[in-house]
């Protein structure tokens, strides 16, 4: 697809929605959105314009992509042919169909879509399931589909259909095969930032010295919460989802770690634990990232000095600026709006500690008394070293907004 040529079509106008259209207007490669809504909004067209042009994070459309000096930038409202112009990228808004295989897709010449709604993504539905899936956008003329979360299929004894892929930019982007697949899930933000922080330790130590790594992130709140307590509903079973966003600190749980294994293969063999705890902050989020690695013997113990060396090299090496690395004190807000940084590692937070296991051979399973026996003690001492790596992420617009569009837009390019 040449560039400033082609459609973009977008299921979905929430936050991620709305951002990737602030993405890709910024960015200029397609030169059309045609966007998906699936409703009426407000009063009109000029509701939907009121919405796209202001954003209580990020502030102004046109601040956001030229400073004070913006101007309004969309003009040319249709309401007759729901069209817009938003600086200059013509964007058409359906506003009837919720069923993906009802969307307009081929009638527009839409081939490639992103689905930002978080309702279809168990690639292993039918297009006619009668809830929605995310193939109904195949059949409904797309020929590629990006989805902006994690897949999830309802039924465990089903495994991954063989046209679905997650990949993460920077990562894993080559297992793409624009042949085979026509699903691609961009993982979430967290295991976006996640595989760029685990990924250099696996590359400089390898799988087989990494013992077990946990991690906890400190998450913005979402759409999905409420801003006051309201009632369960039937069935539910989570009931801090329910409490109120903007006054309490929330514990949830995160599908990182399973993702991750997607990604990475190594962690499959890696004892990964991911929590989640949501804190009242509209964006910018944190990973706390514990890892046990195992020492050589007659050689210098794992130091912080050693931790941050390599990230500073990945960073500096790393020409798309997925990785950060940093030394100054940050907080939240400085984070907000880093361009397409995945992470950005405070390094002025890293710790390590190294400590002796000691193990007792005759309490392992497994071990026989004959090998235990000779042995003057059967107490082995294993030095292993904990390093903490704190890692940053605007989990909206700068770390997975702007590296979903570039996703979108490599998809894009192979087209065939």
């Amino acid at each position: 697809m040449a560039a400033g040529k082609g459609k973009l079509g977008i299921n979905g106008l929430g936050r991620i929605g709305k951002l990737t259209v602030w993405h890709h207007v910024g960015r200029k490669y397609f030169n059309e959105l045609v966007v998906n809504i699936g409703r009426e909004a407000g009063a009109g067209l000029s509701d939907i314009a009121h919405y796209l042009e202001r954003d209580s994070t990020y502030g102004s459309l046109q601040s956001y992509l030229y400073g004070f000096k913006g101007k309004p930038l969309i003009e040319q409202l249709d309401e007759r042919n729901s069209t817009m112009v938003v600086d200059g990228i013509k964007l058409h808004l359906f506003r009837s169909q919720r069923n993906p295989k009802d969307i307009p897709w081929r009638e527009h010449g839409v081939r490639l879509v992103v689905d930002t709604t978080g309702s279809f993504l168990d690639p292993t539905l039918a297009p006619d399931h009668p809830k929605g899936s995310i193939r109904g956008h195949l059949e409904a003329g797309a020929d590629k589909v990006v989805a902006s979360a994690p897949f999830k299929i309802k039924d465990k004894g089903k495994p991954m259909p063989e046209d679905a892929v997650t990949t993460v930019m920077g990562i894993n982007a080559n297992v793409y095969d624009v042949r085979r697949h026509k699903i691609i899930s961009n993982a979430s933000c967290t295991t976006t930032c996640l595989a760029h922080m685990i990924k250099p330790l696996l590359d400089h130590f390898g799988p087989k010295r990494i013992l077990s790594a946990s991690m906890a992130t400190i998450h913005a709140a979402t759409g999905s919460q409420a801003v006051l307590d309201r009632l369960p509903k039937a069935g539910a079973t989570d009931l801090r989802k329910t409490r109120s966003t903007s006054n309490n600190i929330i514990l949830t749980s995160t599908g990182a770690a399973n993702a991750l294994k997607l990604v990475i293969p190594e962690m499959e063999n890696i004892r990964f634990i991911a929590e989640s705890v949501r804190v009242p902050i509209t964006t910018g989020s944190l990973i706390i990232l514990m890892v046990n690695m195992q020492e050589k013997l007659a050689a210098e113990p794992i130091r912080r000095e050693t931790i941050n060396g390599i990230y500073r090299d990945t960073a500096l090496q790393d020409s798309k600026g997925y990785l950060l690395y940093s030394e100054e004190q940050n907080v939240s807000g400085d984070i907000i709006g880093t361009p397409r940084a995945a992470a950005v590692i405070e390094g002025h937070e890293t710790h390590t500690r190294t400590a002796e296991v000691c193990i007792d051979l005759n309490k392992v399973p497994g071990v026989e008394k004959c090998l235990t026996g000779p042995l003057k003690e059967a107490v082995i001492r294993v030095p292993v070293t904990q390093a903490v790596i704190f890692g940053w992420y605007d989990n909206e617009m700068g770390s997975y907004v702007n590296i979903l569009g570039d996703r979108v837009v490599s998809v894009a390019e192979q087209l065939l």
